[in-house]
Formats: structure tokens, C-alpha cells, sequence
């Protein structure tokens, strides 16, 4: 049976989101968010509340948005948005309010946590640990065996080397190459990457 989903965010995050509900058979409610001018904008996030009975999904880039509208509105049934053209092992996990987009690939044995966003053509090789709130912006990744902290973005075209630990609440910039383990907060640029100082 198909289900009737709400897109909190309505800006172009949000729209990718809606034509992967639709793309999947499910039915598409509308959309909340603080601006109201918003295309296709039904009421504010507060508005949630009105709607238990239908299932909804954080349309929003920011993890650390992302992460504050979960937790503030816990009780929610959430949906998790995947694309039909995504390849995903039959044994993946994949967390609650996760968004995996099309042509991303997810091999066998990893696990995905919530709110996550595994953006257009991200590849996630086998054995992969990615925690909650994380952005595999498109193009990455993330080769076999790499853990992924809470929090983190990944930044598109970056490439993870196997057995590669990264803490919470890093950043990694675009086309970056990690090659050792990052375990400490902050922006990492380059290749290989090395934590940015300005």
C-alpha cells in the first residue's frame, strides 16, 4: 500500500526528494517550511504536529538542521526516500529518514544511519559504517570497510580510502582524498586531505 508522505523543506533538496516519493509509487502531500512563499508550501515545520497519521521526510541539506528537526519532532512516523535506479545489497541497514538518491550504490554488509542523505551517484563499498546525519554529497567515495562519524559531510567527488575511520562532525571538502584515519573536529581539504588552518 502506498504511503502518504510530507517533505519538511521546500527548497531544492526538498524537490529531489518529492520526485523520488513519486518515482517509488508513494504519494506526495506537500511540503512544510518556515517560508511560506515556498513553492508548494501547505504550512510552517511547526505544522507537523498535525499530521501524525502521515509519514514525513527532513528535506534539508544542513546535518546540523536535519539533526534539530529530528530530534525536536521525535514522535513522527518517518520515511525512508529511495531512489528505484539506486543499487543496494540486499543486507544493507538503512536508518529511518534516510534519503538515498539516484544511480548511488550500497554494498554488502554496510549499514546507513538516520536522516542520512546518500546524494546522486555516491558510492558506499562493503562493510561501511555511516552514522546518523551524514551527507554523501554526489560522486563521493567511500571505499570498503570505512566508518563514518555522526554529523559528517562529505563533500562531492571526495574519495575514502578502505579501513578509513572518520570522527563526528567533520567536513570534507569537495574532490578531497582521505588516506589516514581523521579524528579530529573540523574542515579537511585536499589531497590528501589535511585539516584546513584558515
Amino acid at each position: 500500500m502506498s504511503k502518504e508522505v510530507i517533505i519538511i523543506g521546500a527548497s531544492g533538496h526538498g524537490k529531489v526528494i518529492a520526485d523520488i516519493i513519486k518515482k517509488s509509487g508513494d504519494v506526495l502531500i506537500g511540503f512544510l517550511d518556515d517560508d511560506l512563499s515556498k513553492f508548494g508550501c501547505m504550512g510552517v515545520i511547526a505544522d507537523c504536529v498535525k499530521y501524525k497519521d502521515k509519514y514525513f521526510v527532513i528535506g534539508i541539506g544542513s546535518n546540523p538542521i536535519r539533526k534539530r528537526i529530528a530530534e525536536a519532532y521525535s514522535d513522527l512516523k518517518y520515511y525512508t526516500a529511495i531512489h528505484p535506479s539506486a543499487d543496494i545489497a540486499d543486507d544493507v541497514a538503512i536508518g529511518e529518514g534516510t534519503v538515498i538518491m539516484a544511480k548511488a550504490v550500497i554494498n554488502t554488509s554496510s549499514e546507513i544511519g538516520r536522516h542520512c542523505i546518500i546524494n546522486t551517484g555516491a558510492v558506499i563499498e562493503h562493510d561501511n559504517m555511516i552514522g546518523d546525519y551524514v551527507h554523501i554529497s554526489p560522486n563521493a567515495t567511500s571505499c570498503g570497510t570505512v566508518k563514518i562519524g555522526n554529523s559528517t559531510h562529505i563533500g562531492a567527488g571526495a574519495v575514502i580510502k578502505n579501513n578509513i575511520t572518520i570522527a563526528n562532525d567533520i567536513v570534507l571538502g569537495c574532490g578531497s582524498v582521505v588516506v589516514d584515519n581523521i579524528t579530529e573536529t573540523g574542515t579537511y581539504i585536499g589531497v590528501p586531505a589535511r585539516k584546513s588552518i584558515s
